[in-house]
This record gives structure tokens, sequence and C-alpha cells, in this order.
């Protein structure tokens, strides 16, 4: 934005110190003058011919008074503008990181010293700030690299089976076209979840009542075949539990959730439980399955990054996936203004735990 120039705050507040000093000073020299001058007699001659009379003292103290006046005000400017530079300091290092941060220098900090005042406590905020958006730029252009490289990836599979039904017409079209397909419908898959990522980092949905149980049963029978296919036991358990929040989104959740379980699991004979309860002021979703080693918990909080596939987990290759599905829960709990935790099991396996605010009409544990 374009300003026109101006005075400098320091410059301010030396003349507004000065300005203080002369008021102050002429205030003083006019109580001198109307609590003493006046009891001064104005003869001629003085008091027995030798006390100074109210003239001769008004032609003395006038130029003293003046001269007082002036060193104050040389003295404020100048002391003002000293104090008002050690004042302004802090101010100075914080527009310095501001600078910095504009450049592009997002690891620049104020760190100002000394003991805790407006200034340091705005610094403090502003070294705050930084460090939350250096994470957010760092975390956006992590996930940026690995989306173009998750979308690169299909892409490159697909040109290199079509040159190679060009280049070879004898070769079978019909696992030419599967493969194909398949490599779509991955590209399509992770398209879809980038852009749910999307819809939920916006909050842009309609909150309604919904009723995790019924949630958990749906996810539950859609995934049923693929945890039959695997012999995996899958339970749901637990009473009503209502939140506010769109049944869409919620179900995805959850549907993540439990294909996460079943997938990263023991190759047969595992088992996920799904539970469902309502807590005071709030709705729990808790799903647990059982795994082949113990996660190890510097591992935990990077689960919910995107593209993070549990590689040190129990899983087998005929699942891919996207690396998106606890990225999108983790996205679809924070714009339901829930949290999400993560334990491992002792046994191995995972355990997540899902905080959802409850409906307020719900008194009770029961929701009665």
């Amino acid at each position: 934005m374009h300003r026109r120039p101006g005075l400098s705050t320091r410059l301010k507040l030396a003349i507004s110190y000065a300005g203080f000093l002369l008021v102050a000073g002429t205030i003083l020299l006019a109580v001198v003058w109307a609590f003493l001058l006046r009891y001064v007699p104005d003869s001629p001659q003085g008091l027995l011919g030798v006390a100074p009379n109210r003239h001769v003292l008004v032609r003395v103290f006038a130029p003293a008074a003046a001269g007082a006046l002036a060193f104050l005000l040389v003295f404020g400017l100048l002391g003002g503008w000293i104090l008002a530079g050690r004042m302004l300091a802090p101010l100075t290092r914080i527009a310095d990181a501001a600078r910095a941060a504009a450049s592009g220098s997002l690891s620049h900090r104020v760190r100002m010293p000394g003991p805790r005042d407006e200034f340091r406590e705005l610094a403090d905020v502003f070294d705050l700030m930084l460090h939350q958006l250096e994470s957010h730029v760092a975390e956006q252009q992590r996930f940026a690299a690995n989306a173009s490289h998750e979308l690169r990836t299909p892409l490159t599979i697909s040109k290199t089976l079509l040159d190679l039904a060009r280049t070879d017409p004898t070769r079978d079209q019909g696992e030419l076209i599967e493969r194909l397909r398949t490599v779509n419908t991955r590209a399509i898959d992770l398209t879809e979840a980038l852009l749910l990522l999307s819809r939920a980092d916006r909050k842009s949905f309609t909150r309604e009542p919904v009723d995790l149980s019924l949630i958990a049963e749906e996810a539950a029978e859609t995934l049923l075949p693929l945890a039959e296919r695997r012999r995996i036991t899958l339970d749901v358990t637990g009473g009503k539990a209502q939140t506010l929040g769109s049944a869409a989104l919620i179900l995805r959740m959850v549907t993540n959730l439990v294909q996460n379980a079943i997938v990263h699991n023991i190759p047969s004979g595992g088992s996920v439980t799904v539970h469902v309860e309502a807590q005071p002021g709030a709705s729990v979703l808790r799903v647990e399955n059982t795994g082949q080693r113990v996660i190890p918990a510097e591992l935990l909080p990077t689960l919910t990054e995107p593209f993070r596939r549990g590689t040190e987990r129990a899983r087998t290759d005929e699942h891919v996936g996207v690396g998106l599905g606890l990225a999108i829960v983790h996205s679809i709990v924070r714009a339901h203004d829930g949290t999400i935790d993560l334990a491992s099991r002792p046994t191995g396996g995972l355990i997540v735990t899902i905080r959802l605010p409850g409906t307020p009409h719900e008194s009770s544990p029961s929701g009665s």
C-alpha cells in the first residue's frame, strides 16, 4: 500500500516527551510567578532600599526562565529520542522478522529476551505464528510433491501400456485394457480423495444430527466381504451416540478406519472391533485391530500425514491404497471439531479413538 511520508513513531514520541517537559516547566514557572512574585513589593526602592523589588526580579527572572524552558525543550527532545529508541527496539526486531518472512524466510524468529511485557508478548505471538506458518507451508509443499508423484505414477503406467499396445499389436488386448482400467481406477480414487480432503478442510458442508452407531454398522456391512476374504472377524459394539456433522463425510471417515484396520492386520484369523458410545458432551468411536507387530510410538503421529501407508505395519501387497486413508480421517475429524488419538496395542495392531462433540440434548451417556 502506498502511503504519504510522515513522521516516525520515534520522532513523535520524542516530540511528545519534549512537549510534556515544556508544559510542565511552564506550569512550574507560572506557579512561581503566581505564588512567589505576587508577595514581592512593587516599590522602586525595594524593602528598606536593599531588597529587590518585583520589577527587578521579573527582569532578572524572565531570561533565566526562558533559558530553562529552552533547556527543557532540547533535553526533552534528546532524552525522548533516546528513550523512544530503546522502547521501540522490540518493534524494530519484529519488523525485521516480518520483512524476512515476507521475503520467504519463514525460519527466522524474533526470540526477544527479557522479562514479559507487551512488546515481548507480541514477539512471542509472532514467533508462534511464524512457526505454525512454516509448518503449514512445509506440510503443503510435501503434500503437493507427494500428490504430484502419486498422480504421475498411474499416468506414466497408462502411457507405457498405450505405447505397448501401439508397438505390439499381437499382445493380448484384453489384458492391456484390464490393466489400464485398474490404473485408471487408482488415479480416479486418488483424485476423489484429494477433493475430499479439500472439501473437509473448507468445512463446506451442512451439519445435521448423525448417529455414529448407524454409520458404524453401515461401514461394517459394506466392508464385511473384504473382512471375510481375509478371514478377519469384524464386530460392531456399543450403543447410540449422536453428533452434528455431515453424514457422508462421517461415513467416509468410519469406512476408511475400518478398511485400514482390515488391511493392516495379520494375514488370517485377525479381528477388528468397532465400538461406539456416548459420553458426557462427546460421541466416541473406537476402532481396534490386531496386527503382526507393535507400532513404534514415534511412528504413531506420522500415520495421519498424507501418503503415509504405514510401511512399518503388517499389511499385504494386494491392497495398495492411495496413502490418504488416515489423512482423510484426520481432516474430517478436525472439520467436525473433534479429536483423534492413535495408540499401539501391546500385542500388535492399532487403536484409533475419535471423539466428536455430542448433540446438545444428550445429557447422559445413554443419550436419554
